[in-house]
């Protein structure tokens, strides 16, 4: 991701990959969501990154992880990042801790000067 226009490359995988698992419509606008808010991060503050999409399963639950990693300069203070509100740019605040509500289980793992990994997934729910 190192382009405006591979974000946009990235909703539409990531939509794609949400049919293919199943989920509804809410929970495909959710994932996608996140995954948007996640990659346009690690593009503006991380200088750019990867997303992998994984299929998981778990007995009879179906699920789709995303993980966004990037080699920018990290997170200094995790849980001021997620407060609604903090921005280190010109958005709202609302983009780390918005995507974190939009999944089930959200993971991230950064330090300063190392990048950040975020690895965020949503359990179709869906019977």
């Amino acid at each position: 991701m190192r382009s405006e226009e591979d974000l946009l490359t990235v909703r539409h995988a990531v939509r794609d990959a949400t049919q293919r698992a199943g989920f509804g419509l809410v929970d495909q606008t959710r994932i996608v969501t996140a995954a948007s808010e996640l990659a346009r991060n690690a593009y503006v503050h991380g200088g750019g990154g990867t997303l992998s999409l994984e299929d998981v399963r778990q007995g009879e639950r179906r699920g789709l992880r995303l993980t966004v990693s990037d080699e920018g300069p990290g997170i200094a203070d995790i849980d001021q990042a997620f407060a609604d509100g903090y921005t280190t740019g010109a958005g709202l605040g609302h983009g780390l801790g918005g995507a974190r509500r939009l999944m089930h289980e959200f993971e991230v793992r950064s330090a300063p000067g190392l990048g950040t990994t975020i690895t965020a997934l949503r359990w179709n729910e869906r019977r």
